[in-house]
């Protein structure tokens, strides 16, 4: 009489190859959110300072407040120069 039990999976290794698989995709998943947050902190970083006095955001942002309309027509028909070179 033996006393060995039988094994209830029949492809023994299944359980772990699934958590295996899970550990990689975790991995992936925090590299991608890491690489994402460095990327959004450097964005971040210049528009901060392209926001300056004297730099281009800053005069882009005043020359709005002060024409609104002017510079909506000026964006309407950049869109178009763009638009039609596609």
């Amino acid at each position: 009489m033996s006393t060995e039990i039988p094994h209830p999976d029949p492809q023994p290794g299944v359980a772990e190859r699934a958590i295996d698989a899970a550990t990689d995709v975790s991995r992936t998943i925090g590299e991608v959110a890491g690489g994402l947050h460095a990327a959004v902190d450097r964005l971040t970083a210049t528009i901060d300072e392209a926001r300056k006095p004297g730099r281009p955001l800053a005069t882009v942002a005043a020359i709005t407040r002060e024409a609104p309309l002017a510079s909506l027509f000026v964006a309407f028909l950049f869109g178009i120069a763009v638009a039609r070179r596609r």
